[in-house]
């Protein structure tokens, strides 16, 4: 094919491609303008002040190292990051697993306008600001809250405690705090991946004979493969970088029981006003995020069965 005068079309075919692709980087260009002054940007500023001492006022100093080594070496910090790792069992296994079962019921239970109610009430913790959540469920863990008053009343009165405020079980409570909240996203992210599974694999599984604890372990289970592991990220990222619960039922205590790393970057670098030891804690903890994350999305990523 040629142009009027003769010569060959392909050369201005070339010119325009070229000129759609820039023009598609010009259009996303405010974004990633937005992206790189407000996250980049602040990224890098971190791993640079988390080689300096600096009270965030004075003049910083080399630390090389020391911060990271202080991270690793201080048995407090290592305690802090353990609780987090510990609140995982509670925003990601808890959630995950409990969310599997709901779902499975709303999906054979409730549905019509039914299932929509259902649906909306599991989605509120969502919606709740977690602020709000924390302070009510301080009102209902305390010593004479909702949940020591149902306590009592079925007659188990003697393990009644302020169950956010004693060092046994402080953690655990701001755990199912957690749970409550994550519950809910995670049984609307599972309801819609059922509702997305072919109906021919539950009729064939019941020709063959299966049950419904077969039917779900072979059936719907592998084809949720995705669904939950976006489920487990989205739940791991929160645990790791819970602060808001924390720090509205807790503010870390008893002690350092409930100090979570992102209750401890506040406090190392707004009270303490070691600006090179919180970075240093926050790329840590971006690490661990990542360390977490990236095998979970290694595994469940891929095609539906």
């Amino acid at each position: 094919m040629t142009t009027a005068l003769g010569s060959p079309a392909r050369p201005h075919r070339k010119r325009w491609g070229r000129a759609a692709r820039w023009s598609g980087w010009l259009w996303v260009l405010p974004a990633l303008l937005m992206y790189g002054f407000f996250v980049l940007r602040p990224l890098l500023l971190t791993v640079q002040y988390s080689f300096y001492r600096w009270n965030g006022i004075g003049a910083a100093t080399w630390a090389g190292l020391d911060n990271y080594v202080t991270v690793f070496t201080d048995r407090d910090l290592l305690k802090i990051i353990g609780n987090a790792f510990i609140l995982i069992i509670f925003f990601s296994f808890v959630p995950v697993a409990l969310g599997l079962v709901v779902a499975s019921l709303v999906r054979r239970i409730a549905t019509g306008p039914a299932g929509a109610m259902v649906r909306t009430v599991l989605f509120l913790p969502q919606v709740i600001p977690l602020v709000a959540a924390g302070i009510a469920w301080s009102w209902m863990m305390s010593s004479s809250g909702l949940v020591n008053q149902a306590l009592r009343a079925v007659g188990l009165g003697s393990v009644t405690r302020p169950w956010l405020g004693e060092f046994d079980t402080a953690l655990p409570a701001v755990g199912v705090i957690g749970a409550w909240v994550m519950l809910g996203l995670c049984t609307i992210l599972l309801v819609t991946g059922m509702s997305k599974i072919d109906p021919s694999l539950y009729e064939a599984a019941r020709m063959d004979g299966a049950g419904s604890i077969r039917e779900f372990f072979a059936v719907t289970l592998p084809s949720l493969r995705q669904e939950i592991g976006i489920c487990l990220t989205v739940t791991v990222i929160a645990a790791l970088a819970s602060f808001d619960i924390v720090y509205i039922s807790t503010s870390g205590g008893p002690g350092i029981e409930t100090t979570v790393p992102g209750l401890e970057i506040y406090r190392l670098a707004f009270s303490q006003r070691q600006v090179g030891l919180a970075s240093a804690l926050g790329v840590v903890l971006m690490l661990l995020v990542l360390v977490c994350v990236l095998p979970i999305q290694r595994l469940t990523r891929g095609e539906k069965p």
